[in-house]
């Protein structure tokens, strides 16, 4: 049997998100909004598992650990959390947290401490990372604006300097020297890379752009990822 997580976000957008991520990874997953939700589900079916933003409403991410920890309850938690200060970091492993992840975060990174926190428990086996499907392209290597990718192996160089990229970093790439020269709005990116669109008010689209362009940039050539300020982005070499 896939391993049970119980996941608790206020950011609806996040939530959604996530929970098809973790879905798709093959876990059995319970979304709820809020830490009395979350309290609720964990007392009724507890999981293997769970993982709980520390700002939410009324009964916050630190309060759920605090009261399962108080109860005895040792289900490995995993907490993910805008605050990137020590103190902020201090106060969610005393409050009975096992681990954290900083948001933006790579929903890879998720699945990493997630079997990790597994193993440590001796839970039900994690499931396999899903193989990449197979790609249809004749054609092993795509290239555009002075860049070189290999999907297969998934590799990519730019000149004669190969980067390293996270698999959302590389599938974002990927998207835009596919498309070079044309431009993609917001809506249209986080549709093919996380599934769902984030809205407006998101920075996850602006953070992994910031990324990429700080592993693309060298000195004395060409920025190559542009920013259309009002509708997306843009890979191309001036």
């Amino acid at each position: 049997m896939p391993p049970t997580v119980l996941l608790a976000e206020d950011d609806r957008a996040i939530r959604h998100a996530l929970e098809r991520a973790l879905a798709l990874e093959g876990y059995r997953v319970t979304a709820v909004a809020d830490g009395v939700e979350a309290l609720a589900q964990a007392h009724k079916n507890p999981p293997d598992v769970l993982v709980l933003d520390v700002m939410m409403p009324g009964i916050d991410g630190l309060q759920v650990c605090r009261v399962l920890r108080a109860e005895g309850d040792r289900t490995p938690i995993l907490m993910l959390t805008a605050l990137v200060e020590t103190a902020d970091r201090i106060a969610g492993l005393d409050a009975g947290a096992d681990d954290y992840v900083v948001k933006p975060f790579d929903v890879e990174e998720v699945f990493a401490r997630l079997r990790a926190l597994l193993r440590r428990t001796g839970a039900e086996t994690v499931p396999p990372v899903p193989p990449e499907p197979p790609r249809q392209s004749p054609e092993r290597y795509v290239e555009a604006a002075g860049l070189r990718m290999d999907p297969q192996a998934r590799r990519v160089w730019r000149g004669a300097r190969e980067l390293e990229l996270t698999r959302t970093e590389f599938e974002l790439l990927e998207l835009l020297v596919r498309n070079a020269g044309i431009v993609l709005d917001h809506s249209t990116i986080y549709d093919r890379i996380w599934g769902y669109d984030f809205g407006p008010g998101s920075k996850n689209l602006a953070v992994y752009v910031g990324y990429l362009r700080r592993k693309l940039d060298q000195p004395g050539a060409p920025q190559l990822i542009h920013t259309v300020r009002g509708v997306g982005y843009v890979l191309r070499e001036d």
